[in-house]
C-alpha cells in the first residue's frame, strides 16, 4: 500500500498549491482528457479552460435562462394555446409560430450555458450536457409538432 507523499521543497508546494488543475485533479493539458472530453471541446469549439468564478456564475445563469424560456414555451404551447384557441377561434395561427420560435431562443440558450459550464470546466459539465440533450429531444419533438401543425394548417 503506497502512502501519499506530501510536497516537500517549497517549489513544490508552490506548484501544486498554483495550479487549480491539481485541487481539482483534471489534467493541464488537453492531450491528456478523456477523448469524450476532448470531442466535447472540439464540437463546442471551447478552447480555453477558464475556472473563475465569473464563469461559473454565468453558466448557472445561462441554464436558469433556458430553462425558463422552456417552461415558458410549455405554458404556452399546452397551457394557454389549448385555453385560448376555442375562445378566440383564429389564436391557433400564431400558436406553432410562437412555439417555434421560443424552441430556438431555448435551443440557441441551451448551447450558450452548455458552453459555459465546458470553458468553466465544471465538474458536473458531463451531467448538465446529458441533461441538455434530453431538453434538445424534446424541443425537436415539440418544434416538429409545431411545424407539421403549421404545414397541415395550409
Amino acid at each position: 500500500m503506497s502512502a501519499v507523499r506530501a510536497p516537500s521543497t517549497d517549489e513544490e508546494r508552490s506548484a501544486s498549491a498554483a495550479s487549480p488543475d491539481a485541487a481539482q485533479g483534471s489534467p493541464e493539458r488537453p492531450s491528456e482528457r478523456p477523448p469524450a472530453d476532448r470531442f466535447m471541446r472540439s464540437l463546442l469549439r471551447v478552447r480555453e479552460v477558464d475556472r473563475s468564478a465569473r464563469v461559473e456564475r454565468e453558466a448557472h445563469r445561462g441554464f436558469r435562462v433556458s430553462m425558463a424560456v422552456s417552461g415558458v414555451r410549455c405554458l404556452i404551447t399546452y397551457l394557454l394555446v389549448p385555453i385560448l384557441v376555442p375562445i378566440l377561434g383564429f389564436a391557433g395561427v400564431f400558436a406553432a409560430p410562437v412555439g417555434i420560435l421560443l424552441c430556438l431562443v431555448a435551443g440557441v440558450n441551451g448551447v450558450v450555458s452548455v458552453r459555459r459550464f465546458w470553458i468553466g470546466d465544471h465538474r458536473s459539465r458531463w451531467m448538465y450536457t446529458w441533461f441538455i440533450a434530453v431538453v434538445f429531444v424534446i424541443l425537436a419533438v415539440a418544434m416538429a409538432t409545431d411545424i407539421s401543425r403549421m404545414v397541415s394548417g395550409l
